[in-house]
Parts: structure tokens; sequence; C-alpha cells
């Protein structure tokens, strides 16, 4: 523990009254509390935003160093403001730059209340000593019915942490001696709740000792999307230049899965460094080109018509009446009403969406497609459509066969597009919706896209990173098949290093509720990093896979869908793409159609 926290030696003023707020003895319980519980912001008792102008204002490390209130500003992280990460809301302290605006872990008991199905920290580490590995300590989840468990929360350091995983990344730090360009970064943690409980507080973890302090700035209950299914969605894979465009307007096309009365829509800023501005958005079905069935209907985000959407977060608009069909293309415009030089993008969409000319305005509104000149083959900014009502969704997390490389463009020929209409075709098994989370060139144990600045590498950031924004965050998830893998063999991965990290995906899937489902690596024989002993290492893969002691629920053998009897090394000629890697139309449509659905729903 920190030397001279106000809190542990004389209490803490708020709101006019003095608290006395005794700090746990080392060696009490970490699930029995020793104080009353308090809002986390009564606890703060560090400061961790200091002033360009003032720069040794603030203290965050215990050597001085501080996050720039500047920075936050440009970032859109506003004091007071709502943010939303993984489907959590947020709020950023409204005294931040001003007095105490986080809480140093020390086993204090946050007054956190409500249902939901985890529970979401906006936390960092620091150490006096210099950038650090991080710190993880274990608190207490408490029920209202008395019931307690543990959870184990990992705060990357402020200075050191991966990019891959952080909720904002801010270019200085301020210290006494002045301001020093290095990455700051801040980080949303997620952990497990027992469903169906009410909590009714939290104990933060103990204090792990000088080296080191936990530090928290917000923590939030996520509610479950209750009444919402998941029918489209499309991960972040990177960031890239654009244009820059300049006041125009984007009209992407998207292809659902399930169909509802309603829908709303997820637009993300992951990976950027300041809010994207959005001006007016709308949603249409689509009648051909960017051409909309009628007038399309305008979205509205808390009431207001555009929205600005800060730095790493998200944001869902407002709930729109739309009878949404199953298996429809909707157009989805969005006015950037500024100069945008680069953005969060989904690099491989197989499908052409539109954009109007530089200069040419808003043309959301419009249900003609004459203003949009220019074609995109790309998917900035949206991430999701959910619609009204169903049963929920099944989740497609995979790398380029996933995401539908090599199948026809603008057919929405991908396996999770044919296991959706194969799931609406029936009634053995709830007719869930099917998202896609496929990202080319991904990876589960390695980053391609580094996680921060302007790249052209859009293979995302790794399975294991990206997990809780792409997977569990996604709307109404209920199955998760995990089928990935292949890249990690082609660039050298061992298959102990791949085993390891198909286990922990599956593991934290499951942990949060999730029913995972398996499937086999598909050959790639013929392909020029498809070499002799990534063969030896698929091959081992899909041996646990097939029998993994329990690590999935089900398994798919896309494996022996695809490969030729003849040489099972090598993708059958009647379904490979011509590239040796990726099926065609024809294998993408029998791997779907071998999936037994009893699988997916158990």
């Amino acid at each position: 523990m920190r030397v001279g926290r106000p809190w542990a030696t004389a209490g803490v003023v708020a709101g006019g009254v003095t608290l006395a707020l005794i700090a746990p003895s080392p060696a009490a319980p970490a699930d029995v509390p020793t104080h009353k519980p308090l809002p986390l912001e009564r606890l703060f008792d560090n400061r961790a935003v200091s002033d360009d102008a003032r720069p040794g204002d603030a203290d965050f490390d215990g050597a001085g160093a501080s996050l720039s209130a500047q920075d936050l500003l440009a970032a859109g992280w506003t004091p007071g403001r709502a943010i939303a990460l993984d489907a959590a809301r947020l709020t950023w302290p409204r005294s931040a730059g001003a007095r105490p605006d986080n809480v140093i872990a020390d086993g204090q008991t946050v007054r956190l209340r409500g249902r939901g199905e985890a529970l979401t920290f906006l936390v960092a580490s620091s150490s006096p000593n210099g950038p650090g590995a991080g710190t993880t300590g274990v608190g207490t989840v408490r029920y209202r019915d008395g019931s307690s468990h543990p959870y184990t929360l990992s705060a990357p350091d402020w200075r050191a942490g991966p990019a891959a995983t952080k909720a904002v990344g801010l270019p200085h730090l301020n210290t006494a001696a002045g301001q020093r360009q290095e990455t700051a970064r801040l980080y949303a943690v997620t952990v497990p709740l027992e469903r169906g409980h009410e909590v009714a507080s939290v104990v933060l973890p103990g204090d792990p000792g000088p080296a080191a302090d936990l530090h928290v700035f917000a923590a939030s209950l996520r509610q479950p999307a209750y009444g919402w299914t998941g029918s489209w969605a499309a991960n972040t894979a990177g960031y890239t230049e654009v244009g820059p465009w300049s006041d125009q307007t984007l009209r992407l096309v998207v292809h659902t899965s399930a169909g509802g009365p309603g829908a709303r829509l997820r637009l993300e800023n992951t990976f950027a460094a300041a809010p994207a501005e959005i001006g007016h958005a709308t949603v249409a079905l689509q009648a051909s080109g960017a051409a909309a069935q009628g007038s399309p209907v305008p979205l509205t985000f808390r009431g207001r018509p555009g929205t600005s959407v800060p730095a790493g977060a998200q944001v869902f608009s407002d709930p729109v009446h739309l009878p949404v069909p199953a298996d429809a293309n909707l157009l989805v415009s969005i006015h950037l009403p500024g100069t945008v030089a680069a953005v969060p993008v989904h690099s491989q969409a197989t499908q052409r969406s539109y954009l109007s000319a530089a200069g040419s305005g808003d043309r959301t509104a419009e249900p003609g497609g004459a203003s949009y000149t220019g074609t995109l083959t790309t998917w900035p900014f949206l991430t999701g459509v959910d619609v009204r009502g169903g049963p929920g969704s099944v989740v497609a997390l995979g790398d380029s066969i996933t995401d539908g490389t090599k199948s026809t463009d603008d057919a929405n020929r991908r396996w999770p597009d044919v296991l959706a209409r194969r799931l609406r075709a029936q009634s053995e098994v709830p007719a869930y919706g099917v998202v896609n989370a496929g990202i080319s060139a991904n990876r589960v144990v390695a980053d391609r896209y580094p996680g921060e600045g302007v790249s052209t590498d859009t293979g995302g950031v790794s399975t294991q990173h990206r997990l809780e924004r792409d997977v569990l965050a996604q709307t109404g998830a209920r199955t998760v098949v995990i089928f990935q893998g292949i890249n990690d063999l082609r660039w050298g991965s061992s298959a102990e290093e791949l085993i390891a990290g198909l286990r922990s995906v599956a593991a934290r899937l499951r942990e949060r509720g999730q029913r995972v489902v398996g499937a086999t690596i598909a050959p790639c024989e013929g392909e020029s990093l498809c070499t002799a002993d990534a063969e030896v290492r698929r091959s081992a893969v899909n041996a646990f896979i097939r029998d993994s002691g329990g690590a999935f629920d089900a398994v798919l053998d896309f494996d022996a869908v695809v490969r030729d009897p003849e040489h099972p090394a090598r993708i059958l000629p009647a379904y490979d793409s011509g590239d040796h890697l990726h099926p065609g139309d024809a294998g993408l449509r029998a791997m779907a159609e071998s999936i037994d659905l009893r699988k997916l729903a158990g």
C-alpha cells in the first residue's frame, strides 16, 4: 500500500461528510468487507490526471507521473462522460483533472447493485519504479442472497501494457519536469458473474505490495441484451488510411441472418486515437446497388441525430421500428461531416458498399443511389446489427475462411451465411442468428495488427486479445464455433502453443456461460506456407480438437468434410477456390451443410 493515502489514515471528505474508512487487516478474508459499501467515486484516493500547464499537480504512479487532461479531451474522454466498452457502460470520472479520480485497490468495498452477465472495470496498474509487468489481485463479488465468489482482476501496466487490449491509448505522460512523449494506456477488464444472482457489493483486490498499485477508475455491471438477437456483425481488423474523406456519406451493405420487427446498430471506434464524429445515420432495406426500398429510417443516439464516438469506444443507436427480414440486405448510411484520414475497418467484406463524393454532404436520407459515385469493399465503423426478439445467436469465430475470402462477392455464400439459412429452415433447434467473427489473416496466439496506430495490416489482434470485444460482447451470444488456427501453423506456431491457445479461449468462453463447439482445421497442401512440417502440426492440433478431454462441448470435423480422400493433406479439388487454402463456394456450402444443428444447442 502506498504511504500517505488519505483514506487509510484519517478518512475522506465527500459531499461535506467525513467518512471513517478503515483499511482491512492484511489477515482479514477477502470476502468479508470491513467497512460499509460506498459508491466507487467516494473511495477515490489517487489523482491520475493533470493539466498540461501544471503537470506536477497529479501523481498517478508514486513517481510523479500522470495522464494528460488535454490528451484525454482529444480522445473524447471528457470528465463525466459515459464510455461504452465491450457492451458495458462506464463513466469516466467526473473529477478527472480536478481532484482524486481513481482508487488504489486495497480491499475497499464498492456499492454496486443489480443483475448482470459480467462485471467490467476500467483499470491500469502502476509502479513507482517505472513500467512493470502489471498487477493481478483477487477480490470478491457479494450477492443479495448472501452468497459470494472470488474473482481475479488483472490490470496491465499503464506504460508497458499491451496495445492490443487497451481501451484507450494516449501519446504523453505528464511529470513535474514537464511533458514527455510516451504512450499511456487504460484497460477495460471484464470478469464473470453468477448468472441469475443480484449483486450487492464488490470487494476490490487487496494491496499487492510496495512494487505496484492497481488503480480502478470505473466499474459497471454489464447488462444482458434482453429481447435482442445479433443478426449481423463484422469485427474491427485494423486502423487504415482512407481518402481523406471530407463531408461525405458512406452507404454500407450488410446481410441479415435473423429477422425481427425492429433494429439497432453498433458503431465502433476501435484502435482510434481521436473521436469519430457521426453527423447523421439511417438504415433501409436495399432495392439494388445503393438504392433503398422506400425512404431510409433515421437513426438516433440517445435521442440525438448524430453522435461522437470516443477513441476506443462504441455506441449503440436507439432502437428503430423497421421490420427487418431474415436473409436480406440492409443499407446503413453514415454521414461523416468532418475530415477523416483513417478509420477502424473490417477489410475483407466480400461485399460492395458505396461512398458519396467529397464535399457532397449528408446523403443519408436519400432513397436513390445516384449520389453514391464511389465504391468500398470494406466496412468502416459499423460492427453490428441487432434485431428485436429471437432466441440469441451463434458466433462463428475464425479467420479468412470464416470471413468468406474467395467466396463470390455480393452473394453471401460464406459458411456462416449458409448455416443461418439452414437454421431458419428447421424447427428442431432454435433459429439462432449467426454473426460472423472471422478476420482474414487472424491468428489465435499472436497479433497481426499491433493494436494501435495507422497500419496497412488488417489481420487483427489475436483471438485471445479480441475475445471479449468480438465474441463475448456480441448481442445474444449463446454458442461459439471456434474454427481457427491455420494461420498460426502457417506462420510457425507449434502445435503445443496453438493447443494451449485454443484451450484458453474455450475455457474463457465456457466460464462465461457459452456453449463452445470446436472445428477441425482444414488442409492446405499446395499453398506456399503449408509445408510438410505445418501438416504434421495441423494433424496434432486436429487430434486434440477431436478428443479434447472436455475442452469443447461438441466438435465439427470440417477437415473431414473438405479434404481429398485420396490425398488428405489437401482440399478436394471440387471444393478448392484455386489457392489451395480457401474453400470456394461449394466447399463453404459443404462445411455448413455438414453441421449437426443439435450440436449448436446442446
